[in-house]
């Protein structure tokens, strides 16, 4: 059978289909085309820019952090370069697993899982978190050979700080660490510029100096461009710009007095606060026990920091800034002062002092028994409790605080260190903020007596006890504590010194602190302090004191014996040297240990015989020192200044 084809109408459903996939292949190419134009030409430098990025990498470079130097320009903090071993938990899938299978690799010590874990949890899931710093290269090798398997994992070199003098000074000091997430949200608040200045910073200071100078120690970040591979390696730098090291800061201190301080303090507890009266400038800032600031730079482990927190022994409190005591008779100097200047009582009123004194139908004791008449400069030397329990009744509180404020005692002394305790120095306007129940916000006349022998309400610091001294050592005028004298720019060498504020002049009446010094004088020379500067090759001018760390019940006599040890009375001294021409200003307590010239100013004396005499104690005298049993310098004392630094500590014989 014939097939009839309509021929025509195919070729026109031919020419169709022809025009349509024309039309559609067109339509294709002009999209495709569009497409071209608008990543090559209106896109170009946005998408040069991200196939630069993904070839490149900025990466910033952490600058050496400043180092730190005594006044004479011993290294009290450096720096170290080391291989760590870091895991980023979002990346490395089960950290625990990941942690089993390293330590195949590496050595990594249950101290270093410990750690790890403590920062961990200070830590965003995608931070870097070191499991084990300062790696051999034999580590670092046997880990790149076997790198494939640990993704999140990677060495890194980083600086380290480095406390070459262990725990002297580790409370002025301080020391750095891994910065928190709290520490981060803090670091929000920054302005931009110190922001971008912190990037790819892990450790910044804590404590001390380290956290009072971190911006003058960190220095100025670097940049450098590198060129990676598709697994994100770097290849080649392409460019850098390298980082601006940390400026050095130069302390006022003198890290082998401090260390002489440390010393006689054996394993006693107290504070000791040493400066110079004419400028500020601290000598010697001591508080003891210490502590190792090189346990935190890698990350401090629990158990580690579980021992330092916990013990009944505080070391990581600061006791020259943050320790409060009542001061004591070494307040009664200042007691007398404050009645010259006020207009209270004269040098040569006489007040008899047959050992107690009656008040409300109260009896203060003394226990100086039954010393007769005596007026302020005896009253100083033989620590009389009744002439002050007397002379506060005559002040009142509002006068003693108002006198004893600008001396420094209950305010901030604005020292360049952070986390200073205010005290209390009381008063009738203080007892009312500080209690709720009106009955407690009355403040009653028989509260007043014991201010007047340094009990009481009265807690200080010794740095605000050192800084009083200070004062009348230097006929009334008032520095500024600093513990840091200048820094010195890291690459022009150039010094420049911290400027301090302006010295104020407290207008006190040369006759009256020549009064006081005739007491503080008579005290060492014929007080309760002879014995211990016996033989002294300088006039020095101090008050001893001993100061209740637990209320006693009223009359009950003190006996050291049936109280707990940490229940004990406090030992305190503070003088000045020399008398007439003071160079050095002290402020010591010895906590729990009793009499004053017993434990306190044995510290004190030597502290002078350095500074003042180029002595430093004899290895037998230091063995005395420590336990306590110390007056006078026994054996020959060595030169201080021939003594080789570090000092190695002498065991001191068993009591």
């Amino acid at each position: 059978m014939t097939e009839i084809r309509n021929v025509a109408a195919e070729i026109a459903r031919f020419k169709r289909r022809v025009f349509i996939i024309g039309l559609v292949v067109l339509t294709a190419f002009g999209l495709l085309c569009a497409r071209l134009f608008y990543l090559q030409v209106v896109r170009h430098e946005d998408l040069a820019e991200q196939a630069e990025s993904n070839r490149t990498a900025i990466v910033p470079v952490v600058p050496n952090r400043g180092l730190i130097l005594d006044r004479n320009g011993i290294v009290l903090a450096s720096n170290y370069s080391a291989y760590t071993l870091e895991i980023t938990p979002s990346k490395a899938g089960d950290v625990e697993e990941a942690i089993d299978n390293l330590s195949k690799v590496v050595d990594i010590t249950p101290r270093d899982r410990r750690r790890f874990k403590r920062l961990r949890e200070d830590s965003r899931s995608f931070d870097s978190v070191p499991i084990r710093t300062r790696l051999s290269d034999e580590e670092v090798a046997r880990f790149a050979a076997q790198r494939y398997r640990f993704p999140g994992v990677e060495i890194k070199a980083r600086l380290f700080r480095n406390y070459p003098n262990g725990e002297t000074a580790s409370h002025v000091l301080g020391y750095i660490g891994r910065i928190n997430q709290r520490e981060k949200t803090a670091m929000e608040d920054w302005s931009d510029e110190d922001l971008a200045n912190y990037k790819g910073t892990d450790y910044i200071g804590k404590l001390g100096v380290e956290q009072s100078y971190e911006k003058t120690l960190h220095g100025l970040t670097g940049v450098e461009q590198m060129e990676t591979s598709a697994g994100g390696r770097a290849v080649r730098r392409l460019a850098s710009h390298p980082a601006t090291p940390g400026n050095t800061v130069m302390l006022a201190l003198d890290i082998k007095l401090q260390k002489l301080v440390e010393d006689m303090f054996g394993n006693r507890r107290g504070a000791l606060v040493a400066m110079d009266p004419r400028t500020g400038e601290i000598l010697a800032f001591v508080s003891k026990p210490t502590f190792d600031p090189n346990l935190f730079v890698e990350g401090i482990d629990t158990d580690s920091w579980k021992e330092l927190s916990e013990s009944l022994d505080k070391p990581l409190l600061n006791r020259a800034l943050r320790g409060s005591y009542p001061p004591g008779s070494t307040y009664k100097p200042f007691m007398a002062l404050a009645a010259l200047q006020t207009g209270k009582r004269g040098p040569n009123v006489v007040v008899n002092d047959p050992g107690y004194f009656n008040f409300g139908g109260h009896r203060f004791g003394s226990p100086e028994g039954n010393i007769g008449g005596v007026d302020m400069r005896r009253a100083i030397q033989l620590s009389s409790n009744i002439y002050f329990y007397s002379l506060a009744n005559e002040m009142g509180v509002d006068l003693i605080h108002d006198f004893m404020k600008p001396l420094g005692f209950g305010q901030i002394t604005g020292i360049d260190l952070g986390g200073e305790l205010r005290g209390v120095l009381p008063s009738t306007a203080w007892k009312r903020a500080a209690y709720k129940r009106p009955e407690q916000q009355k403040w009653y006349a028989g509260e007043t007596i014991s201010l007047g022998i340094g009990q009481g309400y009265n807690n200080f610091t010794m740095l605000q006890l050192a800084q009083a001294t200070a004062i009348v050592a230097d006929g009334g005028i008032r520095h500024k504590p600093h513990v840091v004298l200048a820094t010195r720019d890291t690459v022009s060498g150039q010094v420049t010194p911290v400027v301090q504020p302006p010295a104020d002049d407290l207008g006190f009446a040369p006759a009256n602190v020549a009064v006081v010094r005739d007491g503080l004088v008579s005290v060492v020379s014929a007080g309760t302090a002879r014995g211990v500067f016996a033989g002294a090759a300088y006039q020095a001018a101090g008050k001893t004191g001993t100061a209740q760390a637990v209320t006693q019940a009223q009359n009950t006599k003190y006996n050291a014996r049936a109280l707990e040890e940490h229940q004990r009375d406090h030992a305190l001294f503070m003088g000045f040297a020399p008398a007439n021409d003071p160079k050095i200003a002290v402020a010591v307590i010895v906590e729990n240990a009793g009499w004053g010239a017993g434990a306190a100013a044995p510290l004190a004396r030597r502290v002078f015989d350095y500074w003042l005499a180029n002595q430093y104690p004899s290895e037998a005298d230091m063995a005395a020192i420590k336990l306590g049993k110390a007056t006078a310098p026994i054996g020959t004392p060595r030169v201080a200044s021939d003594v080789v630094w570090p000092v190695p500590s002498p065991t001191a014989p068993a009591p």
